[in-house]
This record gives structure tokens, sequence and C-alpha cells, in this order.
């Protein structure tokens, strides 16, 4: 895994894989399947890029049909996540939505039994933030909303459109946290704040769903190298980014994809739930 610093780069948002320099590590040569998740349907959202796509990938190696969705902006790095899953030889289904949307959340769930049979996993992993160095008087109303429609209230919808799916397999749920729930930096005030908010989503879903036998549980990654980071961060902080964990570095997103499998597999986490598992390089997560 990479541990130098990152050269100085900035993109638009989202932010795409092929101009980051250097390209993240996904798990493409060595993220190896042992059939954990062999005949199961998933719908990950945002998972053309970053931890998403790692995920897929992961997934899609362990045996599982895999959903996923993407934003306009990010069609070529969705189409480089279906040819990872496909070469995976399973199938893949990916949506194009906006998940800011109500009705974009409710047509995800759909498109993805339509196209999958049925959804045994879903992953709330779709996120946005935009560092800053000014005060909250700088919060305008239009960033707001897309942060936290996208972090907060897509999960809510996605998961409220999928959990009669879910009951019905007797699925899963992992949700993409963060170490801003626990460390929160006041450049990401608004973001930090939506992270805390999905980790009590995580228990209080998972106090409600566990007697359908749904598990709920939860990743907080620490500093992983995404498209998220070039796009979002100001030039100056990116050469020390992740430099100031007890590991030293930032992660990569083939070091998080393994935690989600271990979530989602009825094998390894059939008496886990409510749990929130960190992935930080050291950061403590309680």
């Amino acid at each position: 895994m990479n541990d130098q610093a990152f050269p100085p780069q900035q993109q638009e948002p989202p932010g795409l894989t092929d101009e980051m320099q250097p390209r993240p590590d996904h798990g493409e040569d060595s993220y190896e399947g042992h059939g954990r998740l062999e005949g199961k349907r998933a719908l990950i959202t945002g998972g053309d890029s970053g931890i998403g796509r790692a995920v897929a990938l992961a997934f899609a190696r362990e045996g599982a049909d895999v959903a996923f969705t993407f934003m306009t902006e990010e069609k070529d790095d969705a189409q480089a996540t279906i040819e990872l899953i496909t070469a995976a030889g399973r199938k893949s289904v990916a949506i194009e939505a906006d998940l800011r949307e109500r009705d974009a959340c409710d047509t995800v769930v759909l498109e993805t039994v339509e196209g999958l049979g049925g959804l045994d996993i879903l992953v709330n992993n779709a996120g946005f933030q935009m560092a800053r160095d000014d005060g909250i008087e700088a919060i305008d109303d239009e960033r707001l909303d897309r942060v936290f429609k996208t972090n907060l209230y897509a999960l809510f919808w996605v998961t409220r459109a999928a959990v009669s799916h879910l009951r019905e397999s007797g699925g899963c749920i992992i949700n993409n946290a963060s170490i801003q729930a626990y460390e929160p930096s006041t450049t990401l005030l608004d973001y930090a704040a939506t992270k805390a908010a999905i980790n009590n989503a995580t228990v209080n879903f998972a106090a409600e769903l566990g007697p359908d036998g749904i598990r709920v549980n939860a990743v907080a990654p620490g500093p992983i190298w995404t498209p998220l980071q070039p796009a979002t961060q100001p030039v100056e902080k990116l050469e020390q980014f992740g430099s100031d964990t007890p590991l030293g570095r930032a992660g990569q997103p083939a070091e998080v994809a393994p935690a989600f499998v271990f979530l989602a597999s009825e094998r390894d986490a059939s008496y886990v739930s409510g749990t929130v598992l960190g992935v930080t390089g050291g950061k403590p997560v309680f």
C-alpha cells in the first residue's frame, strides 16, 4: 500500500479516479474471494469509485451480484466498476441516480430488485463533503442541502424503500460512517455531523429491524485515498493527508472493503448487529 506523500492536485467535485496521482488501490490485483457472499444480491450507493468500488469488487469476487448507483458526472468511473464486477463472473446493474431526490431513491431499489431478482445486502455508501477554512456563516443552504441530503436523507430514503425486500431475504444493511463522527474537523463541520447521525441511526435501525432478522452495522473509515479528497480538500492539505494516524499514512479503498465483506457475511457476522467497525489507521472509534 502507498505510504508516500500525495503530490499537489485538485479536481472539481465529485472527482474522477483516473485523474488521481497515485491511482487508488481498490483490490484489483490483491483481493481474493472465498465464496462468503455466494448467490447474494447487493446494492451499493455511490459504488462507482473509492470505497464503493472496492466494496463492489470484493462483493463480486465473494460471489454476489452487484447493483450500484452513480452520478451523471461519474459515468467513466461507473464503467470501470461494471467491468470489475463482470470480470468476476457476476451480474452488474449500474443505476444513474441523484440520491438527493426521494423518488430517485425509491427507483434505485426497484431497479435493483428487478435487475437482480431481489435484495440481500444494502450498503449506504454515497457521501459528499466540502472542506472549508471559513466560519459557519459561509455554509450556505445549497451546500448544507447537498451534504445532508447525500449523506443522511438518502440513507433514510433508500433504507426505507429497501426494508420490505430485506425482510424477505433476511438481509443486512451496512452504513458508511467516518472517523469524523468521533474526531470532527472544524473544516468538515456539516459532514462530521451527518456521520455522527449515521452512527446513531445504525444503532436505532439495528434495534428496530433485528426482530425481522435484519442485521444493521456501520464501517467508520479513517482518511482513505478516494476521488473525494482531491475534489474537496485544499491542495496544501493533501501532501500530509493521513499522516496524523498512528500508522502514519492514509488508507486505500482496498483496505476498507474487507470490513464490509465481514459484516455482510452470514458465515462470519451472523451475531453482529448495531456495531460500528473502525478502519482508521489506529484512530479510536469510541
